[in-house]
């Protein structure tokens, strides 16, 4: 992630985000996935989301599958393009997660993600689907730079592009389930 002061103003104004001080560029680009070579993989998470009903706010569990802390924020995000959107995002205690999961609504998304280390050292990650999702894998790869992301060659595995599905989101697929394309 990187600076929101690359970001015209006026445009992160128009999606509520004021001040750039307390916001984040996220560049990201993501692809419908076959069998990862599982020697990539360096850490797992076990994440549930909450996109709370009727905003752009997602709260997120994240606990690391070898028993360390979690991550545990609520977060705010609107997209600028398809490869490209503003967070801010608070970490939250444990007590302070279990008020807001207890009251807030929404439609909910479990998922593992696997952390990769490719062999030219890009990171990458990727999602294993569960529940209803059950079988939809993707992988998806972030950027420092618009750049970086336009000049990524993704590795094998990572099959049809889907940044700019809006039915690939977390938000849709929590809300909606598979696009209809049927893929996953």
């Amino acid at each position: 992630m990187s600076s929101a002061s690359e970001v015209d103003a006026a445009a992160a104004a128009a999606l509520g985000f004021l001040k750039s001080d307390y916001v984040a560029v996220e560049r990201e680009r993501r692809w419908l996935c076959g069998p990862v070579p599982r020697e990539l993989v360096y850490e797992t998470w076990a994440i549930s989301d909450l996109y709370v009903a009727g905003t752009r706010l997602r709260l997120r569990e994240a606990r690391p599958l070898d028993g360390g802390p979690p991550r545990l924020r609520f977060s705010r995000k609107a997209d600028l393009d398809a490869s490209t959107r503003l967070i801010t995002t608070i970490y939250l205690t444990e007590a302070e997660f279990q008020v807001l999961a207890a009251a807030l609504s929404g439609d909910r998304l479990r998922k593992l993600r696997h952390r990769l280390r490719l062999p030219d050292g890009s990171p990458m990650s990727v999602d294993e689907f569960q529940g209803d999702l059950a079988g939809l894998q993707l992988v998806e790869a972030e950027f420092g730079s618009a750049e970086a992301l336009a000049g990524f060659e993704p590795p094998a595995f990572a099959l049809r592009e889907v940044t700019g599905d809006v039915g690939y989101t977390g938000a849709h697929l929590a809300a909606h389930g598979l696009p209809r394309d049927g893929a996953g």
